[in-house]
């Protein structure tokens, strides 16, 4: 495994995330135990979730199955880059009006409590803001995470689907506390969704912010079977999407087959060259989907491979401004 300082801080992370969003869902517990001990065993260290996961009213049932998980001992939690998002509705009726999503001091608290309760530990390295949430002041969120801070049950803040100019105001607003601000954003980011390259990207390299890029596959549309989907699979129930864009897949898997490697690890091997991005997350279903992403580390991809993908999935041309104004 390779590792990666997350943003201007340091703290080292693998170049391939965790991501847990299938557990307790699509992924039972025993699967998801197999898929955690074994990428500790790869070197993965970065293990991302949120406190939604396990949706609806199943909502924290995620978090609850990573706890039980480092429950068993073995270094299993001394181990692991812990980063989780709160923000959702945790569909808590104790919250009375103030049930349903944001970012107030008042769920800063509660979700955080909440969550260390569930992952049975006492601290969280990287406790990331899901969403942004313009009807709270940065003279709020910042003061609230002052106090978990300096209590050790956050190590660094994250964000996550944050615009542009949301990391200026958010970087801009730290600075005059004093505080270190944002390490990392987590932003959908794909060879089929580059819009971030106009705005995002350019904000965050520039004021040292890791980026954590979510949907490297584009919900599978880049995994090598979106044409030929298997009946009863999520892709099978939305084949317009795959149609949508059926020429550049293809085109994509030729490169690929000429190259020797899957259409997955390609996808993946692409956003860990972009810059800024520190990681992309891995949703593996099953332990064989975690073991063949690990070929993604090791994927050289020169200019003229990276010239042929640009051909195919072309980006927005640039940063902005010039990728529209001259």
């Amino acid at each position: 495994m390779k590792y990666k300082y997350l943003g201007r801080s340091g703290l080292k992370v693998s170049k391939l995330c965790l991501g847990t969003m299938n557990f307790g869902v699509d992924t039972d517990e025993k699967e998801a135990y197999r898929i955690m001990d074994a990428a500790l065993d790869a070197g993965i260290n970065f293990f991302d979730t949120a406190n939604i996961y396990g949706w609806g009213e199943n909502s924290g049932r995620t978090e609850e199955i990573i706890g039980r998980w480092f429950a068993q001992g073995g270094n299993r939690r001394e181990r692991t880059v812990l980063a989780t998002k709160f923000y959702g509705d945790m569909h808590d009726k104790t919250d009375g009006p103030n049930q349903g999503g944001g970012l107030s001091a008042y769920k800063l608290r509660r979700h955080l409590d909440a969550s260390l309760q569930r992952l049975q530990t006492d601290h969280i390295e990287l406790y990331q803001m899901h969403h942004v949430d313009r009807n709270v002041s940065w003279d709020e969120m910042w003061e609230a995470f002052q106090v978990p801070i300096y209590q050790g049950k956050i190590g660094y803040v994250g964000s996550s689907n944050f615009a542009g100019r949301d990391l200026v105001k958010a970087q801009y607003e730290a600075k005059t506390r004093h505080l270190l601000g944002l390490v990392s954003e987590q932003h959908k980011y794909s060879l089929l969704c580059r819009l971030p390259e106009l705005e995002v990207l350019p904000a965050a390299e520039e004021l040292g912010i890791g980026v954590i890029a979510w949907s490297p596959l584009d919900g599978g549309l880049l995994g090598g079977n979106a044409l030929k989907p298997v009946d009863g699979s999520k892709r099978a129930s939305h084949p317009e999407r795959a149609e949508k864009h059926r020429a550049q897949l293809e085109a994509f898997s030729n490169l690929c087959k000429e190259l020797g490697e899957s259409e997955a690890n390609m996808a993946l091997a692409w956003t860990l060259v972009r810059p800024a991005i520190t990681a992309p997350i891995i949703g593996p279903r099953t332990l064989e989907q975690l073991q063949g992403s690990l070929r993604a580390i090791e994927i050289e991809l020169d200019t003229s491979i990276l010239e042929k993908l640009d051909q195919i999935f072309p980006g927005p041309g640039g940063d902005a401004p010039r990728a529209y104004a001259w």
